[in-house]
Parts: structure tokens; C-alpha cells; sequence
């Protein structure tokens, strides 16, 4: 499983170790990831993903998942995350006939 957060894309990213002495070794700085159930307004029910603690925050900032992934770029969400956001605009429209 890849180490990316399903509604930011936030990954792997790689620097330097460096000591008191100046010596460089590469190493891998690992996103804060969780797997968490976010409860879905439109749909009614929970939704298991893997986010970062950044992405909860921005979660509950934004007033919950579904306004969350109406502002979110496509290219950023997972495969998974943009099913998602296509389901909760089916059930809104639904909602709304």
C-alpha cells in the first residue's frame, strides 16, 4: 500500500540526514497518516480512509467530507476518493428530484 493520503495526495518525500559534522545520508521524511471513518452527510454513512492528520484538520475546517471533496482538485484525490465524491453528487441530486 502506498504511503499517500487519499484526499490531499500528500507522499514520501526525501532529504538529508546531517550531523554535527556535516555528514549527509539521505533519508525519507513519511507523511502522518491515519486510517480514519469520516462520516458522508449525503450518503448517511461512514467511509473508511487513509489521510493525514493535516487532512483531518482540513476536513473538519472545511464543515465535513462532502464539502471537503466538492472543493477538491480531481487530480489530487485517490481512485477511491474521487468514486466517492461522484457517489455524494449522485445522492445529492437525488435528493434534491
Amino acid at each position: 500500500m502506498a504511503r499517500r493520503c487519499e484526499l490531499t495526495g500528500k507522499g514520501v518525500m526525501t532529504g538529508n540526514n546531517v550531523s554535527h559534522a556535516k555528514n549527509r545520508t539521505r533519508r525519507r521524511f513519511l507523511p502522518n497518516l491515519h486510517q480514519t471513518s469520516l462520516l458522508s452527510d449525503a450518503l448517511g454513512r461512514t467511509v473508511r480512509l487513509r489521510v493525514t492528520a493535516n487532512a483531518l484538520r482540513t476536513v473538519e475546517k472545511r464543515g465535513g467530507l462532502d464539502k471537503f471533496l466538492d472543493d477538491a482538485k480531481d487530480s489530487a484525490l485517490s481512485l477511491k476518493a474521487r468514486r466517492l465524491k461522484r457517489q455524494i453528487a449522485k445522492a445529492r441530486i437525488a435528493a434534491a428530484a
